[in-house]
């Protein structure tokens, strides 16, 4: 997956392509109702001096400038005071105790605050799709680290399930139990779309697979 992102077609038109391609993010519907997170963003690296510009360059037109970050410094090796952007610097803080370590808080002039949950650059698609959904989910509750730990139990429980399907099937099982009974990590489907967190409700539009 190369980019996902939820815009309307208005501020769809106003990405390039080299942007759009770059960047792997997924924002909550505009006017959803607050949220604890706003979206999610997939950055391909730890290096916020070079992740931050990539970043900006969509928010900006969305949100309006950009002109503070702060992050939690236990996933950042290297915090730069101030990152150059286009046409302007972003101001970049941290806090340990007070900011959740995986996400990361934006900051507009006189505009507004923004929450994103930060999936890990080395996650697989599947676990980013999943939590990529589950944080622009306007009615979400939980927190960015709560939906990590809830990923990471989804995870270990859909390899527990596939191994006991492997040896039911070895031992001469015919098919597995009710997969409805059991919790999964919601796939890639090959159209290149995101199975949603919730069925009822809109999941984010991927785009540039």
């Amino acid at each position: 997956m190369t980019a996902t992102i939820s815009l309307s077609p208005i501020l769809d038109d106003r990405l390039s392509s080299t942007t759009s391609s770059s960047l792997r993010l997924s924002l909550a519907p505009v006017g959803a109702a607050p949220a604890l997170l706003d979206g999610a963003w997939w950055p391909r690296s730890r290096d916020l001096a070079a992740e931050l510009p990539i970043l900006t360059a969509v928010l900006d037109p969305l949100w309006g400038r950009i002109t503070r970050v702060t992050v939690n410094p236990t996933q950042w090796p290297v915090l730069p005071r101030k990152v150059p952007v286009a046409g302007h610097v972003v101001k970049v803080g941290w806090f340990l105790a007070e900011q959740d370590a995986h996400e990361l808080l934006l900051l507009s002039y006189r505009t507004g605050r923004w929450n994103l949950l930060v999936v890990p650059p080395w996650t697989d698609p599947v676990m980013a799709s999943w939590l990529m959904a589950a944080a622009s989910d306007p009615w979400g509750t939980s927190t960015a680290s709560r939906l990590m730990e809830e990923a990471v139990r989804l995870r270990a429980a859909s390899e527990t399930d596939r191994a006991t399907e492997a040896v039911w099937d070895s031992e001469g099982g015919q098919g597995a139990r009710d997969p409805a009974a059991r919790p999964r990590i919601p796939g890639v489907m090959a159209e290149g779309g995101v199975e949603p967190l919730h069925p009822s409700r809109p999941g984010p539009l991927l785009m540039g697979m």
